[in-house]
């Protein structure tokens, strides 16, 4: 694994709360489906002008979308 991987994975770990774009790079993914994604998973908090998104009931959410069906791997 590359040193900036590590740190990023290492980042993730420690940040309870992300804002939009920095969840959006941490999970690789544009920011809009990051918003919507964080919006229907309920883990955004808004603080003023400032949204932060609980990346653990995020975690939570994603997966309740986990495939199951072993047809899907064949």
């Amino acid at each position: 694994m590359e040193k900036k991987d590590k740190a990023r994975m290492d980042k993730k770990k420690r940040d309870k709360f992300v804002r939009y774009s920095e969840g959006a790079q941490i999970y690789h993914m544009s920011q809009s489906k990051f918003m919507q994604l964080a919006k229907d998973a309920k883990a955004c908090y808004k603080i003023s002008q400032m949204v932060l998104v609980n990346t653990e009931i995020l975690d939570e959410y994603l997966e309740t979308f986990r495939i199951l069906d072993d047809d899907f791997y064949k």
